[in-house]
């Protein structure tokens, strides 16, 4: 297949790609920062929060997102020098997820591709904080199908998640892997473990991301934003 729209399904990351998650956790970390008269760059904060996260979701595949933000959440304060949160500061980062914005792009996009294609999610979140985004920063938007690390008992890149994927839109849409388009930003949690399972993908280079690339990027096709995938798709 040469053209996007020769593709059936989009399988999309969500936190990342479809929502800003950089500047969700960045907000989410204020109420700790704000006790503090050390200033921290973005990037600083980023990494070591993407250190930590990486750790705990190995440790505890099965530790539903929110509660991982919550258990991480003190010893982030202590790797940044803060002094330690209050237990509910640290429920409140963790419950934070479903607030985090979604790209000004997002919406209008994804209505626009769901003239063309299945749109399913694969998120590293629980379903209470995908719940919480649908409603909210994505307005609403219809999936064909969502399926959650805590669906999974695994996070991204596992290629466990993809294969559980690729087994339920067989099984539900008469979709095979030659028909799938990993839609992502992050090179770590999606393209490369896409790539070992035959998946080809689209890489959403959203401006400015910082966590999850790598100096050999793998893709398919590349868009800045997916409202630019939106207007390729139309054209084809």
């Amino acid at each position: 297949m040469t053209n996007l729209s020769d593709y059936r399904l989009l399988c999309f990351d969500v936190y990342g790609t479809l929502i800003d998650w950089e500047s969700g956790i960045i907000a989410a970390l204020e109420p700790i920062l704000s006790k503090s008269t050390t200033q921290f760059t973005r990037e600083h904060l980023l990494k070591t929060y993407y250190d930590l996260e990486s750790t705990q979701q190995t440790a505890t595949p099965d530790l539903p997102y929110s509660d991982l933000l919550s258990v991480i959440h003190p010893t982030l304060a202590a790797r940044l020098g803060l002094n330690p949160p209050t237990d509910e500061e640290s429920r409140e980062f963790g419950n934070s997820v479903g607030t985090w914005p979604a790209f000004p792009d997002t919406v209008d996009a994804l209505r626009r591709l769901s003239k063309h294609y299945k749109l399913v999610v694969l998120s590293n979140v629980d379903r209470a904080s995908f719940a919480k985004s649908n409603a909210g920063s994505l307005q609403g938007v219809s999936f064909d199908m969502v399926l959650t690390a805590q669906d999974i008992g695994s996070y991204k890149p596992d290629p466990r998640n993809f294969e559980y994927m690729l087994s339920a839109v067989q099984r539900e849409f008469g979709v095979g892997a030659g028909q799938v388009l990993q839609t992502a930003q992050s090179q770590f949690h999606d393209h490369q473990p896409a790539r070992k399972v035959g998946v080809k993908s689209v890489w959403i280079e959203r401006s400015g991301a910082l966590v999850g690339n790598t100096g050999d990027p793998i893709f398919d096709w590349r868009f800045e934003t997916l409202g630019e995938m939106a207007d390729a798709v139309g054209t084809q």
